[in-house]
């Protein structure tokens, strides 16, 4: 396993390069004669007769005699040829040809004389999902790390945010801008980054590296920023660069998993997104203290560059379709055979520049607001994520002003988050375990609605922690109390993420990319604009007041997951994007 994952490393595709394929090699390479096992016979005779690798609906459609006969039809006249003699390779002028091997007519006017790579039968060792269950969890942990590291960067700079008006002479909303910024560029990010990864010649690898290496190297003028402008510049900037953690994270998990475990994943992955906001404040906090709002930004750099180092050396390529493309690739090199392709590769060759541009730019927020599954479930997805940062807010003024706690105290008041973080993830794990794996069909498939069952419990404990936080902030009561009924914000976060992202994948499947790209613009947009006037709305309304309006604000949307779940399958048969069959 080892060997394999720093093969498939970044680190490892250098070596390969460098030494012209000498070093870390593929079975194929050291034994030739391996190639064949990867043609895919069906999808081969399919594509030489019809231009295209799905089967025919009618076996017999342009079949017009039995393979290997030899004699001339109504199709033309063919003749027989090896798989493996490339001086029988056909040009554009001369495509009707027979294979004895394929045993298929090459169709002058549809067809395309290919042979298609696909994976070794359905156990393919090298396909992400038939990969051991230690390395998934390895795989997993990686991602999980990339996550935090990325994540902790919005909620570690506002320990500093008082530093920051003192040095550069700014108001408070001015120096929350550092935060806000920072959101919007994860939010802007994966409208280039996640449809770039999903391209067969890119993949996630060069993304998450390439990316991840500007960001660590984009703290240094961050840190060091001469003026104002200049930290809001590189904030929004490392932003940006440190997307693609939060966007195609997902991703990568579901690569690994079939629909059945992508939950248990998914949810992995999700504790290590609440992790970050949650141990910021803690750990810039006590940076702070010590040594001033410029070290919680070295302290990001830091924990960034020992995690790129690591992926660098150890996260191997999850997509399943770049892993097929360079498979292809080594095939062509090593028989010299140009017919050789894969159905990733023909699907990237058909793509134009329009293409790319409507599903990068246009798409994305299209779906947003023509399909209103997706609408519903990103204004609600956004509400959540635009009342946690604005919510985040008055925990200075409860515990620095009401209850006397230090700065690096404040910072231990986020705790309960974290454990009402890792309630929700056991509940949620037991759920999954015995009641919605038993949903799911002979092929894998489920209801998209019935992944909505979390979120039509999660909703509730928006109100009731924000309810409980407001008014139990008070010197009359001990300050247990409001870090208890923080808890509850972080079980309902919990179930309404893991339930409405699966959804969306699932009823989208084929806009999956797209679906998570709007609603990541769309949550961000929410988290980054609502800080700006929390500290006003706190201090104008009262702690109670000012939690109970966003409280009221949850009330009002407990009902969406329910009328999805109701109407939800009516909508999708009405919907020309979504997902029909199931």
């Amino acid at each position: 396993m080892v060997w394999d994952i720093i093969r498939d490393s970044a680190f490892g595709h250098l070596v390969r390069l460098a030494s012209n394929g000498r070093w870390f090699p593929y079975p194929e390479e050291r034994d030739p004669a391996l190639w064949k096992n990867f043609v895919n016979e069906e999808k081969s005779e399919s594509q030489t007769h019809r231009g295209d690798t799905h089967p025919p609906k009618d076996r017999s459609d342009g079949l017009a005699s039995q393979p290997g006969s030899g004699v001339e039809t109504p199709e033309g006249l063919y003749q027989h040829r090896d798989l493996s003699d490339k001086s029988q390779q056909t040009s554009p002028a001369d495509r009707n040809i027979c294979d004895e091997d394929r045993g298929m007519i090459v169709d002058p006017e549809k067809g395309k004389d290919k042979l298609v790579i696909d994976w070794f039968g359905p156990d393919d060792a090298d396909n992400p999902r038939n990969w051991s269950r230690g390395k998934k969890f390895f795989v997993t942990f990686e991602i999980c790390f990339l996550t935090f590291s990325v994540y902790i960067g919005s909620a570690i700079y506002t320990a500093g945010i008082l530093d920051i008006e003192q040095q550069f002479g700014v108001s408070q909303v001015a120096a929350t801008l550092g935060l806000t910024l920072y959101v919007a560029g994860y939010g802007l990010g994966p409208m280039v980054w996640a449809p770039m990864s999903e391209i067969p010649y890119i993949g996630r690898n060069p993304i998450y590296i390439a990316t991840l290496f500007v960001f660590v190297m984009f703290q240094i003028p961050t840190a060091m920023a001469s003026n104002f402008g200049m930290l809001l510049a590189f904030r929004f900037l490392t932003g940006l660069f440190g997307s693609p953690a939060l966007a195609t994270g997902g991703a990568t998990i579901a690569d690994m998993y079939r629909p059945k475990k992508q939950a248990y994943g998914l949810s992995v992955w999700g504790i290590s997104a609440v992790c970050g906001p949650v141990l910021g404040p803690l750990v810039g906090g006590f940076a702070v203290e010590a040594e001033g709002w410029t070290w919680t930004i070295w302290e990001l750099m830091w924990l960034s560059g020992v995690c790129v180092v690591f992926l660098f050396f150890f996260l191997p390529e999850t997509s399943s379709t770049n892993i097929l493309y360079r498979r292809t690739r080594r095939m062509r090199k090593i028989t010299g055979d140009n017919r050789l392709t894969c159905e990733p590769e023909m699907m990237a060759e058909q793509m134009t520049g329009k293409d790319i541009a409507l599903m990068v730019l246009v798409r994305p927020i299209t779906l947003n607001f023509t399909e209103p599954m997706v609408f519903l479930l990103n204004l609600y997805i956004a509400l959540i994520y635009g009342l946690l940062y604005i919510w985040f807010e008055s925990f200075p003024i409860v515990f620095v002003g009401i209850y006397g706690f230090t700065l690096s105290q404040q910072g231990l008041a986020f705790l309960g988050l974290l454990i009402g973080a890792f309630i929700a993830l056991t509940g949620l794990s037991i759920w999954m375990y015995f009641f919605q794996e038993k949903e799911f069909n002979d092929n894998g498939d489920i209801k998209p609605e019935k992944r909505l069952i979390p979120a039509m419990v999660g909703c509730y404990f928006v109100p009731i922690c924000l309810f409980w936080f407001g008014w139990s902030a008070r010197s009359s009561i001990h300050w247990i109390m409001p870090i208890t009924g923080s808890a509850f914000f972080s079980i309902a976060a919990f179930l309404l993420f893991n339930a409405a992202l699966p959804y969306l994948s699932d009823a989208y499947p084929e806009y999956a990319a797209s679906v998570f790209a709007g609603n990541d613009l769309f949550r961000s947009a929410f988290g980054a604009g609502f800080p700006l006037f929390a500290s006003a709305m706190y201090k104008k309304l009262g702690v109670d007041w000012a939690s109970s309006v966003l409280a009221f604000l949850g009330v009002a949307f407990i009902p969406i997951p329910y009328v999805l779940y109701i109407y939800g399958e009516r909508l999708r048969h009405r919907s020309k994007m979504a997902r029909k069959d199931i």
